[in-house]
């Protein structure tokens, strides 16, 4: 198991990316983070097509962070493509969103999310909430392994 392996933040909003990266590094994650924009780039990103097709630098991800409303293939459509992979199938995706509708939280779990967190509003919150699943997933849970040569 690999612990310092690559985290996938798929996140619409800079603030918000920027803010979770800040959140993160404040933990002291180390681990290196991908940005994709949308769920369009994360699908090319995970499946290594369009832009990413020849590209040796991309990594199949230990942990993905999914932000569910964004334009385009919005998260709901990406979960639901890349569990149906098997080898994406196995990415812990926790999904990291403003929305607390119930029946987002149940339409996630149902597609294979495995976790699901409410975005606190402020930026303590939001370290305090990725602090305790940096505990969990880093410190307490195992991860499954990934090999590349499946990519």
């Amino acid at each position: 198991m690999n612990n310092n392996g690559l985290i996938l933040l798929v996140e619409d909003n800079p603030d918000d990316y920027e803010a979770t990266v800040r959140s993160l590094k404040k933990n002291h994650l180390t681990n290196p983070i991908q940005w994709c924009h949308g769920g369009q780039e994360a699908y090319d990103y995970l499946t290594k097509t369009n832009a990413y097709a020849n590209d040796p630098e991309v990594k199949t991800p230990i942990l993905m962070l999914l932000d569910l409303n964004m334009p385009g293939m919005d998260g709901r459509q990406l979960l639901r493509k890349i569990k149906q992979i098997e080898h994406l199938r196995r990415i812990p995706t926790i999904i990291l969103t403003t929305s607390n509708d119930p029946m987002d939280v149940d339409e996630c779990y149902s597609l294979g999310a495995s976790t699901y967190i409410q975005k606190p509003v402020g930026f303590e919150g939001l370290t305090e909430s990725l602090k305790t699943m940096k505990d969990y997933w880093f410190g307490i849970a195992l991860l499954p392994a990934h090999e590349d040569e499946h990519d």
